[in-house]
Formats: structure tokens, C-alpha cells, sequence
């Protein structure tokens, strides 16, 4: 899948996330690393909030890991007006969501859960796609190879 692609498919599966959560005001998927992939949070910097988004990764996963409690699931944080969830969405990327403050957070935990699995997914297949090597075409010097004879009855 072409990287164009691969980020109007998480585009649409944020997008689609968007309308099916009431009171969620922003999506962004961003890899390990604090690249963004996709986003669609009007009036927040996305670069910004990957960044972020990939250091307190790296304080969870260092937490779970010093108390046992296995690989990285989400982080909830609430501010006084809202609150912020990032949820692991595959092995390499992190979906992070912008909420209201008035949001049922079971409920967003469910559709975030249920996104992070579909994103990883969709990035899981990408790059599969990607690593296999692309079938040869013959150069513009060497004629083609000729297939099978026609069957003649």
C-alpha cells in the first residue's frame, strides 16, 4: 500500500471514529517513534501531540514493565476540561483521543480499544505489503519471455 494510502485508510477509520463517539473532539495516530500517521484534530498542533504522545509511551511502558503488569494497553489522562486517551494500535503505533470532559469514559474506552486494534491492523497489513519484494519487470532492452504454447486441439 502506497504511505498515501495507508494514511487516508487511518484517516477514514478516525474520521469514522469521530462520528461514532459523541463528545470525542479530536483523533491522531502517531507511531512509537512520535511520527504522525494520520490525524484529524482540528485546532491542536498534530506534531505536538505525537510527540507527547510518544513520551508518555515510553514512562508507560516503562512503568508496566518495572511493576510486572506486561505490555503497554492505554493512558488516560484528565485535565479540567476534558481528558486524553491513548490506546496501542499494533506493535509500532498509538492512537491518541481528545475528549470532552462530559464523556462516558467506558465508552471511550471501548471504541478506543476497538480503533487501536483496527489501526494496527490496517499498519500491521501495510507493511507486510511492503516488505514483499515487487514482481520483475522485464527491462526496456530484454524482449519478454514467451509463456506457454497455445493449446491446439
Amino acid at each position: 500500500m502506497a504511505p498515501e494510502a495507508e494514511e487516508q485508510d487511518l484517516l477514514a477509520e478516525l474520521q469514522r471514529l469521530r462520528t461514532g463517539v459523541p463528545l470525542l473532539s479530536g483523533a491522531l495516530v502517531a507511531g512509537t517513534d512520535g511520527l504522525v500517521l494520520a490525524h484529524d484534530i482540528p485546532g491542536v498542533e498534530p506534531d505536538r501531540v505525537a510527540a507527547l504522545t510518544a513520551a508518555a509511551l515510553g514512562v508507560a511502558v516503562r512503568m508496566t514493565e518495572a511493576t510486572g503488569r506486561g505490555g503497554f494497553g492505554e493512558i488516560l489522562v484528565r485535565g479540567e476540561s476534558g481528558c486524553i486517551a491513548s490506546y496501542a494500535a499494533g506493535p509500532s503505533a498509538v492512537l491518541t483521543l481528545l475528549a470532552e470532559n462530559r464523556i462516558d469514559v467506558g465508552d471511550l474506552h471501548l471504541a478506543g480499544r476497538r480503533a487501536g486494534g483496527r489501526i494496527g491492523e490496517l499498519i500491521d497489513a501495510a507493511a507486510h505489503r511492503a516488505a514483499r519484494p515487487a514482481p520483475p519487470f522485464p527491462s526496456p532492452q530484454q524482449p519478454p519471455r514467451p509463456g506457454p504454447p497455445p493449446h491446439r486441439p
